[in-house]
């Protein structure tokens, strides 16, 4: 199931109450591949141990919730700071 577009026209970040996007495909990949060696960890201090299907990231792209069965995850603990991708590569 994926998730409806017109969804994204009246969700924001429970955060930052910014506009929510859908995550590029090569940003996804790479937090996909970081999750697979356990690096990620969400807001909640837990590490993300289940590849995303998809996510989507807020406009400024500092985080991103995960979207399971087509439902976006909007639950602030369960955000993920995008910073950790460049952490990781630096």
């Amino acid at each position: 199931m994926s998730l409806d577009d017109r969804l994204l026209d009246i969700i924001c970040c429970p955060v930052t109450h910014s506009p929510l996007a859908r995550i590029g495909a090569d940003e996804l990949e790479r937090l996909n591949a970081l999750i697979a060696e356990a690096k990620i960890s969400n807001r909640g201090d837990e590490v993300v141990t289940d590849a995303l299907e998809d996510a989507l990231v807020t406009r400024d792209g500092k985080l991103a919730y995960p979207v399971r069965d087509g439902i976006p995850v909007l639950l602030g603990e369960q955000g993920i700071s995008m910073a950790q991708l460049d952490a990781q590569h630096s």
